[in-house]
């Protein structure tokens, strides 16, 4: 039986979703669509300086969203510093990785132990080689994820002996990932350690980013290669170009690992950025008729900073 205050509760949270109420209102909530039926278009955004650093006290009137050119009015507002992270982790395991994984699994696993919260946070693994398997779905558990970090390797002689079809499924990996995140909340991004190289995908690069991004999420590229396995060609075949239009298109940053930038430090950068967004949602002045891609532009009105975000949304009738 429901008291008298339950039935109070509800009827303000009822109203503080309204429309009405919406408006000019900051609040760390979920941004997800409202109960109302009022679909809010979430953005997540990372501001930087002229020298690449992160800017963490802005404040709502500092945005300027437009979507297909037209000026929107930002009703969703704040800083996610501790709104809950789902993460999905893609790992590259063909054999042109082989000599890279460890280093991967290691980095891997102490970034998950940083930044992983056992009472928030969710987390998958995905490996991709000629097929993409899921090894661990979402969990919170430090414990699962390690063990499983540890599983995650090439194809043995015997496996790429009864191979059918594709190599390296990049692409495919990405889609699963993002059918995954479509129906999870708060903050999602894919991490993905690839030499970028896609050979056998059913799906095309286009594919994979309008994938993520109907899902709303962001995916973080990082190239990690063996500068020895593709000889002359160095860079991996245009994999580098693959992996920087996932991050660009999707909103999020791409990292080379190089000796200068080791995985590590790459994985710190991530975890300031997932640390540092600004998380942002209005409600489109246009009622979507016919599904479709709007264009986004976000940015800030102070001169000399960079807004990272993506730049198109899936608008479903």
């Amino acid at each position: 039986m429901y008291s008298r205050r339950d039935f109070l509760r509800a009827v303000r949270t009822f109203a503080a979703l309204a429309p009405l109420g919406l408006e000019g209102q900051e609040t760390a909530g979920d941004p997800a669509v409202f109960t109302t039926g009022i679909k809010v278009v979430n953005l997540l955004a990372t501001v930087r300086d002229k020298k690449g650093a992160l800017i963490r006290d802005l404040s709502k009137d500092d945005f300027q969203v437009l979507e297909n050119g037209r000026p929107q009015s930002i009703r969703y507002f704040s800083k996610e510093t501790d709104l809950p992270l789902t993460l999905g982790l893609l790992i590259d395991t063909s054999v042109s990785q082989q000599k890279v994984l460890d280093a991967e699994r290691a980095a891997s696993f102490r970034f998950l132990d940083q930044v992983l919260r056992e009472d928030k946070d969710q987390v998958f693994i995905l490996q991709f080689d000629f097929a993409v398997m899921l090894r661990q779905d979402f969990t919170s558990s430090r414990k699962k994820l390690e063990d499983i970090l540890t599983q995650v390797d090439t194809p043995t002689r015997r496996e790429l002996e009864l191979q059918q079809g594709g190599g390296t499924l990049l692409y495919d990996a990405v889609i699963k990932a993002s059918d995954l995140m479509r129906n999870q909340r708060n903050r999602k991004a894919l991490i993905i350690l690839s030499d970028g190289v896609d050979t056998g995908s059913e799906a095309s690069l286009e594919a994979a980013v309008e994938a993520a991004q109907r899902a709303d999420t962001l995916v973080y590229s990082i190239l990690f290669s063996d500068e020895g396995y593709y000889g002359i060609f160095g860079e991996g075949h245009g994999g580098k170009a693959a992996l920087m239009k996932l991050s660009k298109e999707t909103g999020a940053s791409f990292f080379e690992v190089s000796k200068k930038l080791s995985i590590d430090q790459i994985y710190g950068l991530i975890q300031d950025e997932l640390r540092g967004q600004y998380s942002l949602g209005y409600v489109s002045d246009q009622p979507v008729r016919v599904s479709e891609f709007r264009k986004l532009q976000l940015t800030v009105k102070q001169k000399g900073l960079t807004v990272e975000s993506r730049d198109r949304y899936w608008a479903q009738r």
